[in-house]
């Protein structure tokens, strides 16, 4: 469309020239008609957007934050809601073993058997009871089978004895007394992730497990209020744990005792309410969420599989970053919009002028270049910018 135009236009300031103007003055009408050509060449407005986004990609690169795509870097700008999960992103994700609380058994004894059955498992929360026998210096079993269920815990066999490890959902049908739920909920509301540990159906002990807050998470969540967004954090840890979490750092919102395969319904239900999600996440349960969501934020020392399916990689595994590419992405779309309100108008005040005849076509040529070499400039600032 642009092209047509201008071709016109310079076509119609010669005629007018040649005819009406200076009539027959056939090489006043050529410059002219090359005049109205050269000045509004489109290279400001080609350059506009891609210097830009260079620039900005580049700076938060820098910064630790890699986005995927240009498009990322113009859409994270939208985002009024960022979602975020707890362990390894909001906690280092390093839990450590802080308490044994035997059920006719020595503490030695019912870490053996958690630790045994939970050895194959990945899960930070079961290298913590592993490292914990592991100190001191206990000689696991290796399990004959051995299963973990999302949400719950695992289910193993040791030498003919089905043991069970996880929440009161795992242990349904057994039974608890109230003083037992009584601790639990007390070391829930202090934030650490309690165990329970059945062994043939029958309660056996609890195994508390804590894992520390990041440093910079409450600092993070404070930035992101700065930027109006909500920050709402989605777990299957239990709903106490989860809010003595939430409240250390100041989150909005906590949904707790969420299953892998819910994270996404959850996200798809915030959608639907209007908002512009944003998941962060690092862990192969979060992946389906971080696909989902309008952007998808990968902590870059969680796993492989979540930054594939994510959108950005935050490099250095702080929540600050997420505040960093939401800064970097609202900037850099404010760069585009002056280098294209500049080349706009550059064209708006530059074809009247040399359709008048006062601009030579060396001048014109000269004035395009620098209009050119305006918008790298102010592009380029973006390379300066302070995020923070």
């Amino acid at each position: 469309m642009f092209v047509p135009v201008v071709i016109g236009l310079a076509l119609l300031a010669g005629i007018i020239w040649y005819v009406a103007v200076d009539p027959g003055n056939f090489t006043q009408a050529l410059e002219i008609t090359i005049s109205v050509l050269v000045i509004a060449c489109p290279c400001a407005l080609g350059l506009a957007t891609p210097t830009s986004i260079m620039a900005g990609s580049g700076r938060a690169a820098e910064a630790g934050v890699l986005f995927k795509g240009g498009e990322y870097l113009e859409q994270t700008g939208d985002i009024d809601t960022v979602v975020v999960d707890k362990t390894g992103t909001v906690t280092h994700g390093k839990p450590v073993l802080t308490n044994l609380m035997p059920n006719g058994l020595s503490e030695d004894a019912l870490l053996k058997i958690a630790a045994s059955a939970e050895r194959q498992s990945e899960h930070p929360l079961a290298e913590a009871i592993v490292q914990a026998a592991d100190e001191r210096g206990l000689t696991l079993i290796k399990p004959d089978v051995f299963e973990v269920i999302p949400g719950y815990g695992i289910q193993a066999v040791i030498r003919n004895d089905e043991v069970l490890i996880g929440t009161r959902r795992l242990l349904d049908g057994i039974l608890l007394t109230d003083a037992v739920l009584a601790d639990m909920e007390i070391l829930e509301s202090d934030g650490k992730t309690a165990m329970l540990v059945a062994v043939n159906r029958q309660y056996k002990g609890m195994i508390a497990v804590a894992d520390t807050v990041k440093e910079t998470s409450r600092e993070a969540v404070e930035r992101l209020h700065s930027l109006q967004i909500e920050v709402i954090m989605l777990t299957g840890d239990n709903n106490r744990t989860a809010e003595a979490i939430g409240r250390q750092v100041g989150i909005d919102r906590v949904i707790a005792e969420v299953l892998p395969e819910e994270k996404a319904k959850v996200i798809e239900q915030l959608q639907a309410e209007g908002r512009q999600v944003a998941m962060v996440g690092d862990g192969i349960n979060d992946a389906p969420a971080l696909a989902t969501a309008q952007i998808g934020m990968a902590i870059g020392t969680g796993t492989d599989v979540a930054m594939e399916a994510a959108d950005i990689t935050l490099i250095r595994g702080d929540l600050n970053s997420i505040a960093d590419a939401l800064i970097m992405s609202r900037k850099t779309m404010r760069n585009i919009k002056q280098n294209l309100f500049w080349a706009f108008g550059y064209n708006v005040i530059g074809i009247p002028i040399a359709a008048f005849g006062l601009l030579a076509p060396w001048v014109a040529g000269a004035a395009m270049a620098f209009s050119s070499v305006s918008v790298v400039l102010n592009a380029l600032r973006l390379q300066r910018m302070n995020i923070k």
